[in-house]
């Protein structure tokens, strides 16, 4: 039988302002998320996002042709999928005139050619190409900043497996899915929810596939309850958490994700959340405990082993978000 995690106490104040010190990126978050500030200060300091810090130096390096790393993607991190995956969790403001450039420029001339299958050459970036978590990122990000991804959705529903979520190998004859490309394929439905409405077709899939999740507690085997203690194709633990991730899954992904999906948290959750609760150092912080290879095209100030503003600002959400379990439970009691 699994413990409940204590109800949410008072932000520790030494925290909450360690991550206000921080780039625009995490500092206008963590006032949305931990503090009162007034909608137009949050407003405010999210819009220096594309002036200031991470997101600013990310958008400078976009190449005349419209690509970053000069190429659609890469095995390295820094290209333009990689890039256009890390904007939306820097939060960039979409409706910028810098964020509309940018993207503009993608749209209009960054195809496929010499970076994935070769059929896909002549895809426009925002068709994507073959492997569903590719493309799931990219839809992801096409829909965060308004883009037509309904072609690349209508794909991904297509091939949603039985079992409730998606695998890259499944052209390859696997008929299980892969906890990765799931949550990739997730966060790219509920991003279009959010851009063209709620669909029963997509919201029917996004369903089956955090059912897919939930069965398994986020990290378990649904036939036996053993804990999953590494991913079968990379070999990282998914109870070590990174940022960023890329397309790799861990626990706290999984779970930043349905609480951004506004999934009410129950006990098929609580596992996990008290993994997450469990990482806390003395000091109220949690440490970047994986930090994947390759190139980053900015320094965002993570060290592995070392408290990590990431994690924590993330950590502290879903805290925040299962403690309504526990609030709510309370209330019906009394």
């Amino acid at each position: 039988m699994s413990q409940d995690p204590p109800a949410r106490e008072e932000h520790d104040d030494g925290v909450v302002q360690w991550l206000l010190d921080a780039d625009p990126a995490i500092r206008w978050q963590a006032m949305r998320d931990l503090t009162d500030a007034p909608a137009h200060e949050v407003a405010a300091e999210r819009a220096r996002v594309a002036t200031d810090g991470w997101g600013a130096r990310l958008l400078e390096l976009q190449g005349p042709d419209g690509r970053w790393g000069e190429a659609a993607w890469n095995h390295g991190w820094d290209s333009t999928m990689h890039v256009l995956w890390l904007l939306p969790h820097l939060g960039l403001d979409p409706t910028s005139v810098e964020a509309q450039r940018a993207v503009g420029r993608v749209r209009d001339q960054v195809t496929w050619r010499g970076a994935g299958p070769p059929e896909c050459d002549d895809n426009r970036f925002f068709e994507g190409e073959l492997e569903p978590c590719i493309n799931g990122q990219v839809a992801a990000a096409g829909a965060y900043f308004g883009q037509d991804v309904g072609g690349l959705v209508e794909r991904l529903l297509g091939e949603q497996l039985t079992d409730g979520g998606w695998n890259c190998d499944a052209p390859e004859g696997s008929t299980r899915s892969s906890f990765n490309t799931t949550m990739c394929v997730l966060e790219a439905l509920l991003a279009y929810e959010r851009l063209a409405g709620r669909s029963g077709r997509v919201s029917a899939a996004r369903r089956r596939g955090e059912a897919y999740l939930l069965e398994r507690g986020l990290f378990r085997r649904r036939s036996t309850g053993e804990a999953i203690l590494r991913d079968r194709k990379s070999g990282a633990s998914w109870m070590r958490f990174a940022f960023p991730t890329w397309w790799h899954y861990d626990v706290l992904r999984g779970l930043e994700y349905l609480r951004s999906a506004g999934v009410a948290p129950d006990e098929r959750v609580a596992d996990a959340v008290a993994l997450v609760a469990s990482k806390r150092g003395d000091d109220g912080r949690w440490p970047l405990e994986t930090w994947y290879p390759g190139t980053m095209p900015v320094e965002v100030g993570e060290r592995e082993g070392r408290p990590s503003r990431w994690i924590t600002l993330r950590a502290l959400r879903v805290l925040d978000w299962y403690s309504t379990r526990v609030v709510a439970g309370n209330a019906r009691s009394s």
